[in-house]
């Protein structure tokens, strides 16, 4: 009796994504260096000079991180409750943080106790920053006020009382110390000119907003709130060009790469977007295993610093050009293939006595039910068990090899019926299985067409099939009226064949292409 011999699975060429200058960039960092804190990191922020540490945020206290340390090389902890927005001063000398206790502390970084204390606020501070001038520092409170204090004397200078709802972000102008933003969750983006008594200008992002950035030149703002990102014209009285919704939960924060070229996203739903700032579409996306609240890069991308709610950090460090030079050489070194083929196409010679191995034969499930000539069973284990539409596709031409393939989609109840339609939809019009699937679509139709008008979840199916049909159909329509133009552009472009005086006819038309 023949041994049975299993499915055959075809190889078909990848779809991968495309491969880009972006996606070599982004992917050249190590593996996370994870760090637990003590609770959800809600700043990072990189000190502006060398060495470049990074201040983290998380419950009561202010962690400061060595570019290349593991272990906090500074910690400030003078907080009576959660601390908020710890941010350096241009000169990385001074730290500001604002904490639920609504006092808003001063620390040198060389320091531990704060060198001020600014009362005022009688609500949680979770917005801190320094004017460009270094004496002066902007606050947004949730007791809806945005403050100006005077870091010498420790007074407030200006207050503004504006929004009506929380303020959880801000953002000053390193180019004019008189200017500031404030995010609110009212929905609105205002900006305050400091020498008069009210906001200059409003903005509606239409959603609570959780984060702002201006670009360099100031001359547009990002905002961040619900599932949207906005970009906003400054020089144009507050114009917005571009809405972005490419995450699917809460935005939570925002930043912009060294050169100014691209954006940064990051969000609940775990994910990290990269967006060109040209054209504003998605370069590159990076994964996280928490939502993240926070998210800061290092001068020159060197590494990338994100908190999440788990109370995780997670450090990414740029690879040295030898580390990358070594990854690729690794990707492109294969196994050593010879030592697993050694000896297989090796001839006995005649007075060699060959002693044979049993090889237990392993199956897969819808090989098992092949075996057993369970036909609908094993299309059934194929979608049940494999995401892979190869091996489905695999086991239905088996199937019509075997002249049992109608005996395998007969006999099904609606839920099976729309199993069927399911994988076909998502598979039909794919190049690499229609050849295959076009027969299994033909005999399903010709099995149910009775059945058609019995049950709304097929009909709805068959008219979705019909509907994709129809638009492959017309793709296809176009493609040849391009590839006959592309045909005639061709043929206008070869140079013609003139005939020589005594030459004879051979065959070619006008333009040297065989007739």
């Amino acid at each position: 009796m023949a041994s049975f011999k299993p499915t055959k699975i075809q190889v078909y060429p990848k779809l991968g994504e495309k491969v880009t200058q972006d996606t070599l960039y982004w992917k050249n960092y190590k593996a996370p260096v994870q760090i637990k804190e003590f609770g959800a990191i809600t700043n990072i922020d990189f000190s502006p000079v060398a060495p470049h540490n990074f201040a983290v945020t998380a419950f009561t206290r202010i962690h400061i991180y060595g570019p290349f340390s593991q272990e906090p090389v500074k910690t400030f902890t003078r907080f009576k409750d959660t601390a908020y927005c710890g941010r350096f001063r241009s000169d990385g000398q001074l730290l500001v943080a604002g904490c639920e206790d609504s006092v808003v502390r001063l620390f040198d970084v060389s320091g531990k106790v704060a060198l001020r204390m600014f009362k005022g606020h009688t609500k949680a501070v979770h917005v801190t920053d320094f004017t460009s001038d270094r004496y002066q520092i902007l606050t947004g409170s949730d007791d809806y006020s945005c403050r100006i204090w005077d870091i010498p004397n420790a007074t407030d200078l200006t207050t503004y009382q504006e929004h009506t709802d929380y303020i959880r972000c801000g953002v000053t102008s390193k180019l004019n110390r008189d200017l500031f933003i404030t995010g609110s969750y009212d929905h609105t983006v205002k900006l305050f000119d400091t020498r008069l008594d009210k906001s200059v200008m409003t903005m509606n992002h239409g959603q609570p907003v959780e984060s702002l950035l201006l670009y360099p030149s100031e001359g547009l703002l990002v905002s961040a709130g619900g599932r949207y990102v906005k970009v906003w014209d400054l020089l144009k009285g507050g114009q917005p060009l571009v809405s972005l919704k490419n995450h699917h939960k809460t935005v939570t924060c925002l930043c912009l790469s060294s050169n100014g070229q691209r954006l940064l996203s990051a969000s609940l739903d775990r994910h990290v977007k990269v967006y060109n700032t040209t054209n504003y579409k998605v370069v590159h996306n990076f994964d996280y295993a928490a939502s993240i609240l926070s998210l800061a890069l290092a001068p020159d991308d060197e590494s990338i610093v994100v908190g999440m709610t788990n109370s995780i950090l997670s450090i990414k460090r740029r690879k040295s050009p030898e580390e990358s030079k070594e990854t690729l050489g690794q990707q492109t070194r294969r196994p050593s293939y010879r030592v697993f083929v050694k000896g297989k196409n090796y001839v006995p010679k005649q007075d060699d006595y060959l002693v044979s191995k049993p090889v237990k034969q392993h199956l897969a499930k819808y090989d098992k039910q092949l075996k057993k000539f369970n036909v609908s069973k094993a299309l059934d284990t194929t979608w049940r068990r494999h995401r892979k539409p190869e091996i489905t596709v695999a086991v239905i031409k088996e199937l019509d090899r075997r002249g049992t393939l109608k005996n395998a989609l007969a006999g099904r109840d609606e839920q099976g019926v729309s199993h069927l339609l399911n994988f076909l939809i998502g598979n039909l019009v794919d190049p690499r299985f229609a050849p295959v699937l076009v027969t299994a679509a033909e005999m399903i139709l010709d099995i149910y067409h009775s059945v058609i008008g019995q049950s709304p979840v097929v009909d709805r199916q068959l008219l979705r099939l019909q509907e994709l049909l129809g638009r492959e159909i017309d793709y296809q329509q176009d493609l040849l009226e391009v590839l006959g133009m592309l045909d005639t552009m061709f043929a206008s472009n070869l140079p013609r064949k003139e005939l020589k005086h005594g030459e004879k006819e051979t065959g070619l038309d006008w333009v040297g292409v065989p007739l």
